[in-house]
């Protein structure tokens, strides 16, 4: 984006407008509880003006994207960009500000990666080149739509079982798969001939962990990526009664550690920390986020642990997720809490909110809880999901908690999918507007000025406003990389309790050029009155610009 120059009239303007117009938050504030404006104005809490909202799009197996018929389409890449713009329409449907893209399934890229083979899933070919750079246009195109990109990755999984997969057969593995060169870092889990045998790297070798990390920060380093995402594979789910074939791992880089046990969660550790420091080191407003199975430890193991009586993360796949969140290693977390609310011990939603509720309280880590719509009218899930409110239910009870600041939906094709038309009516009872992804107040910002609203002109389809940045990444101001546009009904001066949450929030648009433009094709024959707000790449909102009159 080019550099806004505007003379000193206009940024007196723009000055001036900042102190008419008040400020719906400052650069610096979060979007935490603690805001000026949760504390001192009344909201509607069925609009919040922050909110994460986004759905897994999955790619292994090609569960949701792209999807196997594209293989064999005429035009396999123009089918596959076609199929994913169809899931950013979506999003923008039900009012969703991010999505998180598996890009790195199955130790493979979906992009030209300078150490790991092409994904299988693009072509049904391990090691296919597919013609294109896949990445690049699943960032460009969510940037377009002014939604954050989260570049979902799994560190440690080599395979799939047999027969769709490579199994625990290394030969299988893309011609060029760094395993091929080093088969001493991967075990089979469960052991090879084991139904659903297959290949992770092995955690415990620290040559292994600083690889997984540079093959994941080649796509930091070389795409305009807003997040890194983890879910939760890291040491393999158990099976049966096989044990990890880690003895001679252990006994070669235990670093001291006596217990096993705890040797596994400091590797994965290890992991986390470094990641989150090169990320940081590379590009510090790139956000670093989990999605751990959805409990830590059950009270009975453990005090601080939750009301639960389900397996835990800590002991099973060696995940020790409540460090993470207080040594701030992450930006965000996104437990998978996959259970109804109800009677049920093992692991009940309503139990597991307030725990991790708790959990992130007084850290820097933002609470995202993520929704199993996979389970959302399918009978074999129980009767408490052949329920249409079940998931709105959810994200109801959410709102008692000001720690959970937002919802990522498992998985895309079930969301479209909408059984028992769940999704349309959690999407009428939290997204019916727009909403700013959370700010992290840890990430780098420097203050943005008020944009100049230009014109204000009906137009056949609608209001076309445009506008300017001032001073635009110019000295000690940021620079704008999207805008938000708010709308009241007739003339006059809003305050700051009005821009409090998204009733008058009417859209967020992606900055492009000197002079910006968009236009209200929801504006109705009467008068209005415009606002917008410049935001930073990391959400921070500028005072708003003054008011400007359509009659």
């Amino acid at each position: 984006m080019k550099a806004t120059r505007l003379g000193a009239a206009g940024l007196a303007v723009a000055l001036l407008g900042a102190l008419v117009a008040g400020t719906p938050a400052s650069a610096a504030e979060s979007s935490t509880a603690t805001d000026s404006t949760a504390t001192t104005c009344v909201t509607d809490p069925a609009v919040p003006k922050r909110q994460f909202r986004a759905m897994w799009i999955a790619s292994v197996t090609n569960i949701d994207w792209p999807s196997k018929d594209s293989w064999t389409a005429p035009d396999q890449v123009a089918k596959q960009k076609a199929e994913y713009l169809a899931w950013l329409d979506l999003a923008q449907k039900l009012n969703h500000n991010a999505v998180v893209v598996q890009v790195r399934p199955t130790a493979d890229a979906f992009w030209p990666s300078e150490v790991e083979p092409w994904s299988e899933y693009l072509t049904g070919v391990r090691g296919q080149n597919p013609g294109w750079d896949p990445l690049a246009f699943l960032v460009e195109e969510s940037h377009k739509r002014n939604l954050e990109f989260h570049a979902w990755m799994n560190p440690y999984r080599v395979s799939m079982p047999a027969p769709g997969g490579a199994g625990a057969d290394i030969s299988k593995l893309a011609p060029n798969h760094p395993v091929r060169q080093h088969p001493d870092w991967v075990f089979a889990y469960p052991p090879a001939g084991v139904a659903g045998s297959r290949l992770y790297y092995n955690p415990g070798i620290p040559a292994v962990r600083e690889f997984v990390q540079t093959a994941m920060m080649d796509a930091v380093k070389r795409y305009d990526i807003d997040g890194v995402h983890f879910d939760d594979y890291f040491y393999p789910y158990p099976s049966g009664t096989y044990q990890y074939p880690d003895d001679a791992t252990f006994a070669q880089y235990n670093r001291g550690f006596t217990d096993k046990a705890d040797w596994r969660r400091d590797n994965i550790n290890l992991l986390i920390q470094e990641m989150n420091a090169k990320i940081k080191s590379v590009k510090p407003w790139v956000k670093f986020g989990v999605s751990p199975f959805g409990i830590w430890r059950n009270k009975s193991a453990d005090p601080n642990g939750s009301d639960t009586t389900g397996s835990q993360s800590y002991d099973i796949i060696s995940a020790d997720t409540r460090k993470w969140v207080k040594e701030e290693w992450i930006d965000y977390i996104v437990p998978q809490l996959y259970w109804y609310i109800g009677q049920y011990p093992a692991a009940d939603y309503a139990r597991l909110v307030p725990w991790w509720a708790e959990t992130v309280r007084g850290t820097d880590v933002q609470l995202y809880i993520g929704q199993a719509d996979y389970k959302s009218g399918d009978p074999a899930y129980g009767s408490f999901w052949m329920n249409p409110q079940e998931l709105s239910n959810h994200l109801t009870l959410n709102r008692s908690y000001p720690e959970v600041l937002g919802n990522v939906h498992f998985s895309a094709v079930q969301v479209r999918a909408n059984r028992l038309g769940a999704t349309d009516i959690y999407a009428a009872e939290h997204y019916s507007r727009p909403s700013l992804v959370p700010a992290m107040s840890q990430l780098p910002s420097k203050p943005l000025l008020s944009p100049v609203v230009i014109g204000a002109d009906r137009q056949a389809d609608g209001v076309r406003l445009t506008w300017r940045q001032p001073a635009d990444g110019k000295g000690p101001f940021g620079t704008a990389t999207s805008y938000a546009i708010y709308r009241f009904d007739g003339a006059g001066l809003a305050d700051r309790c009005d821009f409090a949450d998204a009733s008058h929030l009417v859209a967020t648009v992606r900055a492009d050029g000197d002079v910006q433009s968009w236009v209200d094709t929801t504006a109705t024959d009467g008068a209005h009155t415009y606002y917008v707000t410049a935001l930073d790449r990391v959400w921070n909102e500028s005072p708003a610009s003054p008011p400007r009159f359509v009659r």
